[in-house]
């Protein structure tokens, strides 16, 4: 197992796809219960749970970002389980294999009515797995899934003991728009009934991505998980809806209300990647100072998604994550 895994069961590079595939999805398949929670509305969402082969230390809550789905995190998942949690992995809804708005009909296009809706899906998912998942639960969660389980601390101060966030979308990173014409353009297309429609900048998925352009850092990770992606129609999430841009932009602005980060009593780790075009590093860090219980962490040579960066910067920032879980940082 040495020859394939670090100590922490994260996948080394030189051999990753196989390794993946003849080890992982294997060892994943055979420890995964999927059930169907009814969200918020009841929307169908689709729910992967894992249970290591002793007993568990406690629950982790793996919640993806904007455009992604629980498969992606498989080797998240491996290593969690190595290390004796359980899992509970979802993809949110107009994600992966969850309900989808009938209004886009585009499978690609992601759309969302409320940023709340996605709050209010974990509400309802936490309820459904209250008396089954062991104690104590935590989170880990990327990106858009950061701004979720802000939202659902904030509100819900007593579910999770800790939360290790990966590059969390605080603030989405606006590319020299200005935030009051963003939010403009956004709220006209929405009263102009073009919510559900795809933003000007974005294009349908068509095809194979490229690494360069890219939020990973790892070639090898890169690589695996594009090819599933272009195989399955439910994984190419590839761009906003106007309502989805609005409501990114309106969560941003109460997540960092004074006095909101506050409203969370557990504690945050924040781990910023040093070269994010997606998310703003300052409203991190603004985010972090009003926590009761916050930290934040500089990830250096790494891009957007962290958890796909090369060994040299994924195994340290990986083992500082699984003690900040295990309560040991």
């Amino acid at each position: 197992m040495d020859t394939l895994f670090n100590p922490d069961g994260l996948v080394l590079s030189r051999q990753y796809s196989s390794t993946m595939e003849g080890t992982v999805l294997p060892y994943l398949k055979a420890h995964e219960t999927d059930i169907t929670v009814l969200g918020h509305q009841d929307r169908p969402l689709f729910v992967s749970l894992f249970k290591p082969d002793y007993e568990a230390r406690g629950t982790v809550f793996v919640v993806h970002g904007f455009t992604e789905n629980a498969f992606k995190y498989s080797e998240v998942i491996y290593s969690l389980l190595q290390n004796g949690f359980c899992i509970a992995a979802y993809d949110q809804r107009g994600h992966g294999r969850s309900w989808r708005s009938g209004k886009t009909g585009d499978l690609s296009l992601t759309h969302v009515e409320r940023f709340e809706n996605y709050e209010r899906d974990l509400e309802k998912i936490c309820a459904a797995l209250k008396e089954r998942m062991p104690q104590p639960w935590s989170a880990f969660c990327h990106s858009m899934g950061g701004a979720v389980v802000s939202l659902f601390m904030m509100l819900n101060p007593s579910v999770f003991s800790r939360a290790a966030m990966c590059a969390p979308m605080i603030a989405v990173y606006r590319r020299g728009m200005p935030f009051f014409a963003s939010k403009l353009i956004c709220r006209f297309a929405r009263l102009g009934g073009k919510g559900a429609k795809r933003v000007f900048f974005s294009r349908p998925y068509s095809g194979p991505e490229q690494f360069e352009t890219s939020c990973a850092t790892s070639p090898e990770r890169f690589a695996w998980y594009d090819k599933i992606k272009a195989s399955d129609p439910l994984f190419q999430n590839n761009g906003p809806s106007y309502s989805w841009m609005l409501e990114s932009l309106r969560i941003s602005q109460r997540l960092l209300l004074p006095n909101m980060p506050r409203k969370i009593a557990c504690p945050v780790r924040v781990y910023s990647a040093e070269n994010d075009k997606d998310v703003l590093q300052s409203a991190q860090r603004l985010f972090v100072r009003g926590l009761k219980q916050g930290s934040f962490t500089l990830v250096r040579g790494a891009k957007h998604e962290i958890y796909r960066s090369t060994d040299k910067v994924l195994f340290p920032w990986w083992r500082d994550v699984l003690s900040f879980l295990e309560g040991k940082a």
